[in-house]
Order: C-alpha cells, then structure tokens, then sequence
C-alpha cells in the first residue's frame, strides 16, 4: 500500500524533499515506517527515537498501524517553552542510548536516568516475566501531562518518558525516565516525583507471571494470589 510522509525542519534538509511516496506492506506500523525511512535515508538514523509521528495531523505512538493513503509526518523536536518534553508508549525495547539523547544540553549540569528493569520475583515467588497493558491514547496523553507538570515545577532542562506494552522477559526495562537540570538535586527530585506520579495517574496495568505457572494483574482486587501451598488467598 502507498502512503505519503512529509518532512520538516532538519529532517527535510537530509532527506531533500518536502514529502515523498513510499510503498508499505500491509500491517505495518509507524516503528515499521521508521526502519524503513532509516533504509531508504540513512542519514535519518541520528532522528530515531528523537522524532514524533503523526498520522493524518493526529500524534501517534509507534505501534499505530498504517493505511492505505495514510499521510504520516516525521516531526523533529519543536523549540520553545521552557524545554522539550518527550513521552511515548511503545512495543519495542527500550535503551539508555535511545532515551539520554534526548534530555542532553549544554546547559544541563547534571543529567539523571532511571530505568525500571523486570526483577524475577514478586512478594517473594519467583516470577518469569512481565505483561503490560495500556490505554496507549490516553496513556501518552497524561505521561507527557506528568512530564510538562515536572518540568515546570523544577527548574529542568528537559523531561522525557517511555513506557513499554506487552510481554517482558526478566532484566529488560519496562521504562524509562531522563531528566536534565543545572544541578543534581533538582534532577534527583524531578526524576522520582515523575516515577511516583506516574504509578498513580497512568492507565498501565502490570501482570505477573510466576515460575510456578499463572499469573495475575497486580491491584486488580477481583484476582488472587495463591499462597506457598497453591491454595488462594485474597491478596
């Protein structure tokens, strides 16, 4: 299928082009167009994870699917305000390479990078990975809210936020939060306020699967967790 993708800024200078066609496969998401853009523009790859999509004037995530006819615009880092903030949901793995980048300046003294890693266990039974599930519209919606609210209450260079869906295995990372500032005390605080918040506001739900075999949405009050003899107990 064929859609057209319209490039802006920097991102139109390295292409050479205002908008280009491109075929598609069937199925294919904006993460797919992006391996793709990098493949057909190579000197793209410096925009990867540092660029926002839309789809027909509307910000998507990376796991939208494509249509035919579909106008897709690569959008490069917008200036103004106090700084830019970054907040997305996505399928694919997350790493520090990807995500630092992002929040670097000049002017920033101190930058502070949290990573939330799946640990394999859980209220003390082993546990072989994790599932997570998003609202992603409204997900994205109020992870970059989160994000502007941090960056506006603490004197930050910059902010951005990834959150992760679907099946995690034990050691990767199911988010990500960097964040930069003059000083270290203000990056330490923007950063764990940002996490607590985002535990509290999100629509993101956690399910563990154990070792010993099923598994369970944590806080969900109408699921069990079984005791050390297999039998239930209300959590």
């Amino acid at each position: 299928m064929e859609i057209t993708v319209r490039f802006f800024a920097g991102c139109r200078e390295v292409v050479g082009s205002d908008a280009v066609a491109l075929q598609v496969p069937q199925g294919a998401t904006v993460a797919d167009l992006e391996r793709l853009l990098i493949a057909h523009y190579p000197q793209l790859k410096p925009y990867a994870g540092r660029v926002r999509y839309a789809v027909n004037w509307d910000y998507v995530s990376e796991g939208r699917l494509l249509q035919e006819g579909d106008e897709v615009a690569m959008i490069p880092p917008v200036a103004g305000g106090a700084g830019p903030v970054w907040a997305w949901i996505t399928a694919d793995p997350i790493e520090e390479a990807t995500v630092r980048p992002l929040v670097e300046t000049p002017e920033a003294g101190a930058i502070v990078l949290f990573l939330g890693v799946v640990r394999n266990h859980a209220e003390g039974r082993p546990v072989v990975g994790l599932e997570y599930e998003a609202y992603v519209p409204m997900a994205e919606r109020v992870l970059r809210s989160l994000a502007e609210e941090t960056l506006s209450r603490w004197s930050l260079q910059r902010v951005a936020v990834v959150h992760r869906v679907g099946r995690l295995k034990i050691g990767e990372v199911s988010i990500a939060i960097a964040v930069s500032a003059a000083h270290r005390r203000e990056a330490f605080a923007a950063c764990a306020y940002l996490m607590d918040r985002i535990k509290e506001e999100v629509p993101i739900w956690k399910r563990e699967h154990w070792a010993e075999g099923g598994a369970r949405w944590v806080g969900d009050p109408t699921e069990q967790m079984p005791d050390e003899k297999g039998e239930e107990q209300c959590p």
